[in-house]
């Protein structure tokens, strides 16, 4: 959001407007979204600022995303310590990537470079000071070739400006052939120039997620695109060998280039239509989504957009940086988990064929299909948002799901072209469905999803990896998934015993009580007997979960703080909170004051790492300390206190992860280069700040929403009328402040409540919520 001379004088009008002067309705809440907020050692899918809200077309920059990835997930893209752009991808998916655009003056050249020796290639430097980055928008100063670059996008076409010196050796450059993020290595590719002009082709990847759950498969991209000015020489090359005057090139490192003669500041478009189908369908998404569309209008159009998901909550406060956080952690929570299919309906289906979603009697698609990273921890952040404020993009999602379901014969937790990505080896695709259901978001086919769901949780034979959950069959032997230190195959196979125990409890307690609701007795039975399977692997001497081997005994010996052994992506001291649908039982065996005295000494030395690995640059920092904010499975911890009849906690030490772990810096954002996991992180502050969480993550039949300490003097959630009767729920606090952090009093709709929950039915229904703050914990209402 900095704004510069050269920035056009309709973004500075708009960016000029005093925002806490006017109303909602005129507020401008692209201005409030910062995406360069945590993007050093950021994920390839985490920076796309052109993009619109859950859409295909998603361009951004890259400053190393040539480098490749080795093990599928590292960080990858757009870093903010980098000071030099390689080009534009279009794609930016989980295990997606591709299609890249770049201007250049001068010399051509064809190949990108290296972060280190920009000169080497086509790459250029540029400084964030010549950058604007907001939801939809993104614009940069080439310094090496003084171009101007801007992206926007509609759902599925992307738009790129690039406004040019005079130059008599202007080029465009159309890389398709080489691997971008998280894709994996290439394994064909075309690219071809037409008579009219227009740019079109294909890559073929092998993602390394894709090869690991589904051997064999691959993932293609396809592209259509037309260029505003008449080119004066053209040709292909293949990574450094170049073919002047050719207009087809394929294989790796496959490239088309247009040259032209520019007058000075004369803009270029590019429109590109996307596409996971084929190239045809890719040329009728840019022809149905913007064949009249000029760059100013699709983005001012993309603006709009924004704006209307962005408005659908309205937080109000005197603290900019507060809202700037809520902005942009709403920003990340609809970015993610893009579209895959096309206007027509068409989508990639799992087995490499393409599919048909069915049209209404307007010929439109009746849903849409959506790639996805895994849905490993969204029940805490993601799933309880959309619930509330997207329930639209939420059954879309599931009926998505549902294709792959219908198509493979099993759920796949996580997506790309609907190839299977598991990602984590465990598969929570069941319980979001439950979680819809209970919800009151039941506009999908209920029965093929709860076939689906119940499926997922019991049944093994033919299983395929990519559908995760590959020790099920142990789990119902043992009752609990027993230990093994050695293993063959994928990890996920056989290391990860006790989180998968909890995980697979938790799971099966949320379908279970969605079996209940629609009458499926037996189903209700077997699943509520496997959700208390966490009390198997709890150990009550220790009062801590603890690997157990088939024999039943505990293994010895025995660390708490180690990860990975029993364990994904944490430990012993992590994973004994991993009981949210039983939460109540836990502290019982824990025993009350034992269970808030250890979970308050948790938050206190967690306090000093600023809650993660402290100042560390890694995903996986702080995994062997005892919370661990940066990753998935503590993500509710903080929240247990209003179980355990301390709520006071809870508000305070809500509000301690949201002012210190969570920052407004390129380092800083999400902790420091923690793993934002397309939203999660982002979605978690949101529903923080505003003082509502549900730890069983919406899986009770009746669920119920626990009140914290907002950050906000006022919240206004625009419900959707077509899922819920309510209109609007608000979020009022009195005497609200830094130094007011904790609840006094709780009122809904002017009745007295003593418990520091409000249930989601009345949530639903509209109303208002009024909380007193103060000074003081207190812990009866």
């Amino acid at each position: 959001m900095r704004k510069y001379s050269w920035i056009p004088v309709f973004f500075l009008a708009a960016a000029g407007m005093a925002l806490g002067l006017r109303s909602a309705a005129q507020e401008d809440f692209t201005q409030l979204v910062d995406p360069n907020i945590g993007t050093a050692h950021c994920r390839w899918f985490h920076y796309t600022p052109g993009a619109l809200p859950f859409g295909m077309a998603k361009p951004a920059p890259s400053t190393n995303g040539s480098y490749g990835n080795a093990s599928g997930w590292e960080a990858t893209g757009y870093d903010y310590r980098h000071t030099s752009i390689e080009g534009f991808p279009n794609f930016h998916e989980f295990q997606v990537g591709g299609i890249v655009f770049v201007p250049i003056t001068g010399a051509l050249q064809t190949v990108p470079g290296k972060l280190e020796a920009p000169d080497s290639g086509y790459r250029s430097r540029f400084d964030h000071k010549e950058e604007i980055s907001t939801a939809g928008y993104y614009s940069v100063w080439l310094k090496d070739y003084r171009i101007r670059a801007e992206l926007t996008a509609t759902k599925r076409v992307a738009f790129h400006r690039y406004t040019f010196p005079e130059s008599k050796e202007a080029h465009l450059l159309f890389d398709i052939g080489n691997q971008q993020g998280e894709s994996g290595p290439v394994k064909d590719a075309k690219v071809y120039l037409l008579p009219d002009g227009r740019v079109e082709g294909w890559v073929t990847t092998l993602p390394a997620y894709v090869q690991k759950y589904q051997p064999g498969a691959s993932v293609t991209m396809y592209f259509s695109a037309v260029v505003s000015k008449k080119y004066t020489a053209c040709g292909a090359f293949n990574g450094s060998n170049i073919k002047a005057g050719a207009t087809e090139a394929g294989g790796k490192g496959a490239g088309i280039y247009l040259s032209f003669a520019t007058g000075n500041n004369e803009p270029v478009t590019i429109k590109a239509g996307l596409s996971y189908t084929s190239v045809a369908n890719a040329r009728r998404n840019l022809e149905e989504e913007a064949a009249g569309l000029s760059f100013d209008q699709a983005r001012s159009q993309s603006r709009k957009i924004w704006n209307g998901y962005l408005g659908r909550i309205v937080v109000e406060g005197t603290n900019k940086t507060d809202r700037i956080k809520f902005y942009t952690g709403l920003y990340h929570a609809v970015l993610g988990r893009g579209l895959a299919s096309d206007v027509s309906g068409a989508y990639p289906r799992n087995d490499g064929t393409i599919g048909q979603i069915p049209l209404d009697q307007n010929g439109k698609p009746r849903h849409q299909h959506y790639n996805t990273d895994a849905v490993w921890g969204i029940y805490w952040n993601l799933a309880q948002l959309w619930a509330l404020v997207y329930p639209e993009y939420y059954s879309d999602f599931i009926r998505s799901q549902l294709l792959v379901y219908k198509d493979a014969g099993w759920l796949g937790d996580g997506i790309a072209n609907s190839r299977y990505v598991s990602g984590v080896g465990t598969n929570f695709m069941g319980l979001v469905f439950a979680s819809a259901y209970m919800a009151g978001i039941r506009d999908f086919d209920v029965p093929l999803a709860y076939q689906a769901a119940l499926k997922n949780e019991l049944e093994w034979k033919d299983r395929p990896f990519g559908a995760g959950k590959m020790d099920i069959d142990r789990f119902l032997k043992y009752g609990y998934v027993n230990h093994l230190d050695k293993g063959t195959g994928g990890s996920e196979l056989w290391q990860f015993s006790v989180s998968h125990t909890l995980e697979y409890a938790f799971s099966g307690y949320a379908v279970g009580q969605w079996a209940g609701l629609l009458g499926k007795k037996k189903d209700h039975e077997t699943l509520m007997r496997l959700s208390k399977a966490w009390e198997k692997v709890y150990d009550p001497e220790l009062k801590l979960v603890r690997p157990r081997l088939a024999s039943g005994k505990f293994i010895d010996p025995f660390d708490p703080s180690q990860p990975w052994r029993g364990f994904q992506e944490g430990n012993a001291w992590q994973y004994t909170y991993f009981v949210p649908h039983d939460i109540e039982a836990l502290v019982r065996k824990t025993g009350r004051q034992t269970f808030n005295r250890r979970l308050d000494s948790v938050f206190i030395v967690a306090q000093k790492a600023l809650f993660g690995g402290g100042a560390a640059i890694d995903a996986f920092a702080g995994i062997a300390g005892v919370y661990n904010h940066g990753n998935q499975p503590n993500l509710h911890v903080s929240w247990l206190f209003n179980f355990s009849g301390k709520p006071s906690l809870t508000q305070k030490w809500v509000r301690a992860i949201c002012n210190q772990f969570y920052g407004t810096e390129g380092v800083h954002g999400y902790g420091f280069g923690q793993d934002e996991d397309q939203g999660q992180l982002g979605a978690w502050y949101v529903l923080s700040s505003i003082g509502l969480f549900d730890v069983k993550g919406l899986t009770a039949p009746h669920p119920e929403m626990g009140v914290g300490s907002p950050l906000f003097d006022k919240v206004t959630i625009r419900l959707n009328q077509r899922y819920y009767k309510g209109k609007t729920f608000v979020v009022q606090t009195r005497a609200n402040s830094a130094a007011h952090g904790y609840v006094q009093s709780i009122r809904f709709n002017d009745r007295l409540l003593h418990r520091p929950f409000v249930d989601w039915g009345s949530i639903t229904k509209g109303g208002k919520l009024v909380l007193r703050m103060g000074s003081q914990p207190i812990d009866h209402y």
